[in-house]
């Protein structure tokens, strides 16, 4: 546990703002309007201008990593242009930034945010010539920052490429959404992540693995149709990106399916090769919550990977947030235990926390006990897996530690140690505060985790 990894996870269109500076293109987010109960994305929690503070705090709080995003628009005119010196001057003198801090960078290179003009002119990530701009961005960043960045990811959350929501989060605009454009999809993006896994290996000694969402789905009842549309839905959604990652192939099942019902994947020559090519240092994945599949609720004939649009039914046996999101963290020890003794790669959860209502009352610190019994019940059930399972596990990042916009841009589902004094309309002073569970878990940190979980088989 000496190397072990304490840090925070994020997103560049979820921090940023400077979504018109330092020569940044378009994305797809920066033309979303705001709502009631939604921001627009041009600010953020302005991490652009005033980073340094943040990571100050991350300092502070004895972390050692930090998982950020490499925004595609800002570096590559609209995606596939010419390369922004001025944005890539800016990530390096934010990796040196936090290496000067004491920070590990670990960096990811696509977190939905997909260029406007490429979304527009080719539909995203459906299209080929996407793919190969993504390529040719991610080899770029390899060259540019692989020396100093030993940890890599391609793609956040890679499975939800898998669900009906890859067709908003790979930059598709205008089509009908069909089954076969979804496979489509999610090759062209395995694609794109073997072939930086592969270029990442060629050309430097850092290290990359594969991300996944993992929310463990528990059958709705014994049933046995239950049991089997959990099973599938499992194996469609998350083993046979797994299966990749580890093995260099899609699941069995999953190959049968496309063959049964003449999906047309669009594998062009080579591609397959490529994945199998592919070797992965360690397996990522994000935990919040789980879910419970009913089969009842499934129409026949639909694909196993949108069973959940379907079927998902609450869990009487657990607490639920406002957001309805199931709080489970057996379920998290158990998807430490899958992940790992399937396919024995170290597993690295990098995100993980809870998002809630919040208001400060301007002088004193939000008393968030809620968040502390969320991260201490997760951080033991990993450490359960660790010490009692066997489970080699790189460390535990969690999301949005300082205050950020949710992934649907509403500032008022906070996950943050740290409140960010914004609302979703009004920006007010942008102050950052600590909150109790600030002081708690740099307790934690200090401790590496002991004082959440005392091992009982140490010596």
């Amino acid at each position: 546990m000496q190397s072990f990894f304490w840090g925070n996870s994020v997103s560049s269109m979820q921090t940023e703002g400077g979504w018109d500076e330092g020569g940044k293109s378009l994305s797809v987010y920066d033309i979303r309007e705001a709502s009631k109960d939604i921001s627009d994305w041009h600010f953020a929690n302005d991490n652009y201008h005033h980073y340094s503070e943040d990571f100050d705090y991350m300092k502070d709080l004895g972390m050692n990593m930090y998982r950020f995003q490499i925004s595609w628009s800002r570096v590559v005119i609209d995606g596939d242009g010419e390369f922004n010196e001025e944005g890539i001057a800016y990530y390096d003198r934010f990796i040196d930034d936090l290496i000067d801090r004491g920070l590990e960078p670990m960096i990811c290179l696509y977190h939905f945010d997909m260029p406007l003009h490429l979304a527009e002119t080719y539909n995203g990530f459906v299209s080929k010539e996407v793919k190969n701009a993504f390529i040719r961005f991610g080899k770029e960043m390899v060259n540019r920052f692989a020396h100093k960045v030993k940890y890599w990811l391609t793609f956040n959350e890679q499975n939800i490429f898998h669900y009906d929501h890859g067709f908003k989060i790979s930059g598709y605009l205008k089509g009908e959404e069909t089954t076969e454009e979804l496979y489509r999809i999610f090759h062209n993006v395995m694609v794109c992540h073997a072939e930086i896994c592969q270029y990442i290996h060629q050309n430097s000694q850092a290290k990359i693995g594969g991300m996944l969402a993992y929310a463990e789905t528990y059958p709705a009842t014994c049933n046995p149709k239950d049991i089997k549309a959990a099973r599938e839905f499992d194996e469609f959604v998350n083993f046979t990106l797994l299966d990749c990652y580890a093995h260099g192939k899609y699941s069995e099942a999953q190959n049968q399916y496309v063959k049964n019902n003449q999906i047309d994947m669009h594998i062009l020559p080579g591609e397959m090769e490529t994945i199998a090519s592919q070797k992965n240092d360690y397996i990522a994945f994000s935990y919040y919550a789980s879910s419970t599949l009913n089969a009842e609720k499934i129409p026949d004939g639909v694909a196993p990977n949108q069973y959940m649009m379907y079927g998902k039914q609450d869990n009487p046996y657990i607490d639920t947030t406002e957001w309805n999101w199931q709080i489970d963290p057996l379920g998290f020890r158990d998807v430490l235990n899958k992940v790992y003794q399937r396919y024995r790669l170290p597993v690295f959860p990098i995100e993980n926390g809870i998002g809630v209502r919040e208001q400060w009352d301007g002088s004193q610190p939000i008393e968030d006990d809620y968040r502390i019994a969320y991260h201490q019940a997760h951080i033991e059930a990993m450490m359960r897996a660790i010490h009692e399972d066997g489970v080699i596990c790189l460390g535990y990042l969690g999301w949005g530690l300082i205050d950020i916009l949710s992934s649907q841009g509403d500032m008022e589902k906070r996950y943050g140690l740290v409140y960010v004094n914004r609302g979703n309309h009004d920006l007010r002073d942008m102050k950052r505060v600590p909150k109790k569970s600030y002081h708690w878990f740099k307790e934690v940190i200090a401790s590496n985790g002991s004082i959440v979980y005392q091992n009982p088989y140490s010596e």
